[in-house]
C-alpha cells in the first residue's frame, strides 16, 4: 500500500493521507528521505504509526507542533498509544497537548542540568494501571531523547493519565462550552499572580487544564478516602497554592454548581505551586 504525504517533518518522520479524512503520523528510518508533500510514501518503511482519530486530535498535533519539537510530539503519542492498545485506557484528546508540554519542560530542564525531583505522593497503590503505562513510558522517554531522567518522574507521567482519564459518556453541550480561563485569571490577577517570561510555560498548561475542566467534571469518578488524604498531605506542603486553589474551587462551585472532588483541587495545587516557584514567588 502507499500513502499520500501530507506533510514532512525530517527523513524519519511525516503526516500520511489515509483517506476517509483520516491521517497518521508515521516513523521509520529515512522514511521521507528525498520525498516532498503529496508524493507517495511506501508503507512497507513504516516502524511506528500513530492515527489521528479525530478532528480533535488533528488540531491537537498541529497546536503542539508550533511550539513543540517532532521527537518530543511523537514519543508523547508513542506513550498514548501503549496505554491505548495495552491497557484499553481511555483518555481524553487534551493529555496528547499536557504529557507533551510536560515532557518537554522536563527534557529542557534536564538538558540545562536544572531538574528537580517532583515532590508528588507515590500514588501507585491506588492508581496501578497508571504507573505501570508511566513507567514504560519514563523508559520511552529515556530511550527517545536519549536522556536518563530518573525512577521519580513515573510520578509525574501518572498523574496525566490519572488526570486525563476519559470514558465514552457524552459531554453536556452547557458545560463542555463553560470558559473558566477569564474567571480564573482574574483570581489570580487579585493574589499577584501574572503570566510573565519565567513561567509562561506552566502558566499556559494551568490555562489548558482549564479549558478541558468541563469535561472532566462530566467524567468525575466517586471520591476516596485515599484522594483526600493526598490532598491534604499536598495542602500541608504548599499552603499559598491550596489557599488560592480554593478560591478556585469555590469560584467554579458558584457558577457550575458542582463541587470539585479532592483529586481535582490535588491538580490546581500543584499547577499553581509550579507557577508561583518558577516566577520565584514566595508563598507563605
Amino acid at each position: 500500500m502507499r500513502l499520500i504525504i501530507e506533510q514532512i517533518f525530517n527523513n524519519n518522520t511525516a503526516i500520511v493521507d489515509l483517506g476517509d479524512n483520516q491521517q497518521a503520523i508515521v516513523k521509520g528510518k529515512g522514511i521521507a528521505y528525498s520525498k516532498s508533500k503529496g508524493s507517495f510514501l511506501d508503507s512497507s518503511k513504516i516502524e511506528k504509526i500513530f492515527y489521528l482519530d479525530s478532528n480533535e486530535s488533528q488540531k491537537n498535533l498541529f497546536f503542539l507542533l508550533k511550539n513543540i519539537p517532532i521527537d518530543i510530539v511523537t514519543t508523547t503519542y508513542e506513550i498514548v498509544d501503549y496505554a491505548k492498545k495495552q491497557f484499553n485506557y481511555p483518555v481524553m484528546d487534551y493529555v496528547y497537548i499536557t504529557l507533551s508540554d510536560h515532557i518537554y519542560g522536563t527534557y529542557k530542564r534536564y538538558l540545562a542540568h536544572q531538574y528537580q525531583v517532583s515532590k508528588i505522593p507515590d500514588m501507585s497503590d491506588n492508581y496501578i494501571d497508571e504507573y505501570l503505562i508511566a513507567s514504560k513510558g519514563l523508559k520511552i522517554i529515556n530511550h527517545n531523547l536519549n536522556i536518563d531522567l530518573p525512577d521519580s518522574e513515573v510520578k509525574s507521567i501518572a498523574l496525566h493519565f490519572i488526570n486525563g482519564k476519559g470514558n465514552n459518556e457524552s459531554v453536556n453541550y452547557n458545560a463542555k462550552n463553560v470558559d473558566f480561563s477569564e474567571m480564573i485569571r482574574t483570581i489570580l490577577f487579585r493574589n499577584n499572580i501574572f503570566r510573565t517570561k519565567s513561567n509562561s510555560n506552566y502558566y499556559d498548561r494551568f490555562m489548558i487544564h482549564l479549558q478541558y475542566l468541563a469535561q472532566r467534571l462530566n467524567n468525575t469518578t466517586q471520591e476516596t478516602k485515599f484522594d483526600r488524604k493526598i490532598e491534604l498531605e499536598v495542602e500541608q506542603n504548599y499552603p499559598g497554592s491550596t489557599n488560592i486553589s480554593k478560591q478556585i474551587a469555590r469560584k467554579i462551585q458558584e457558577v457550575m454548581n458542582v463541587k470539585l472532588t479532592s483529586k481535582e483541587l490535588l491538580y490546581f495545587i500543584i499547577h499553581i505551586q509550579r507557577i508561583t516557584q518558577e516566577d520565584g514567588l514566595n508563598q507563605k
